[in-house]
């Protein structure tokens, strides 16, 4: 929404000038384009390929690309082209809910904490201290160990409960610059409440920062799936994502013979946590004020 200014111009919103500086980022730009079209592959697989992702072809396992198989199969049986394919589903699932969760745990504690002060933010500081030394290694291999598995929603549970203490304290440094500002005592000083003051007065003002910090968290997620695919600790077969068909393609003779194997699930990863990093990039140069075109 534009606003008329004193000479009769229509002056632009924040949001309007944010948007400009961001669609003058080339990098951003094209990294947007470039993870939207992985974004329509990963939720389009079933027209890209008609081969199962979970299907184990037992009498091909480990064959060289040909007519029946783009990439040819895995040790498994497993048709590499279908689980690159199919397994950005995973990945960025578990990139975007974590980052929701995250994000919603934050902005309540963090916001409770900056605001309120004394005992709560106390609490929260002590609390976010723990989580920081928690063994989140050993919390994995515990469920891992009592569900006998390591499904997709368990790992999104585990490090969506492990990952927010760091967004959680920008939040509350946020939050304690924010309510001695003039804007918040003067709601004070009207008679409006801490819900009020907090969703309609300070949540907005924070939320540039923290929409660059979710683009950020998403990057970290997806790199944290593919590592813990890594370790041994990732989504298990047959379930598909990136990460474990990297994992499953990290042996001597696969690296150096195999490329086909190995390369795209790593190109995969890597292109889509820099498209997501130059997002964010643009994102912050965006919602930052200095920002001269």
């Amino acid at each position: 929404m534009e606003v008329t200014s004193r000479r009769g111009r229509p002056s632009k919103s924040p949001t309007r000038m944010a948007f400009e500086r961001f669609m003058v980022n080339k990098a951003a730009i094209i990294s947007t384009v470039v993870l939207l079209l992985i974004v329509i592959m990963s939720i389009a697989a079933p027209l890209i390929t008609h081969v199962s992702p979970t299907h184990q072809f037992l009498s091909s396992t480990d064959t060289p690309p040909g007519p029946g198989h783009v990439l040819g199969t895995d040790q498994s049986g497993f048709d590499l082209f279908s689980r690159d394919v199919y397994g950005g589903r995973v990945d960025l699932l578990i990139g975007f809910v974590d980052t929701v969760i995250v994000m919603t745990i934050a902005m309540v504690l963090g916001g409770l904490a900056g605001y309120y002060g004394g005992w709560i933010d106390s609490l929260v500081m002590r609390v976010c201290d723990f989580m920081f030394n928690f063994p989140f290694l050993l919390l994995i291999i515990v469920l891992s160990a009592i569900f006998n598995t390591t499904s997709v929603w368990l790992l999104i549970l585990v490090i969506g409960l492990t990952g927010w203490p760091g967004m959680t304290r920008l939040v509350r440094s946020l939050f304690l610059n924010l309510r001695e500002s003039e804007f918040v005592l003067a709601s004070r000083m009207s008679g409006a409440g801490a819900f009020r003051i907090i969703f309609r007065h300070m949540v907005p003002n924070v939320m540039g920062v923290m929409v660059v910090q979710a683009t950020f968290a998403v990057a970290g997620f997806i790199a944290a799936e593919a590592a813990l695919a890594v370790i041994g600790f990732g989504v298990k077969p047959p379930t598909p994502s990136w990460g474990d068909v990297l994992s499953n393609s990290l042996g001597y003779f696969t690296l150096a013979t195999e490329p086909y194997a190995w390369v795209p699930p790593a190109a995969l990863i890597t292109i889509t946590i820099l498209c997501i990093n130059f997002i964010g990039d643009g994102l912050r140069d965006a919602f930052d004020p200095s920002f001269e075109a």
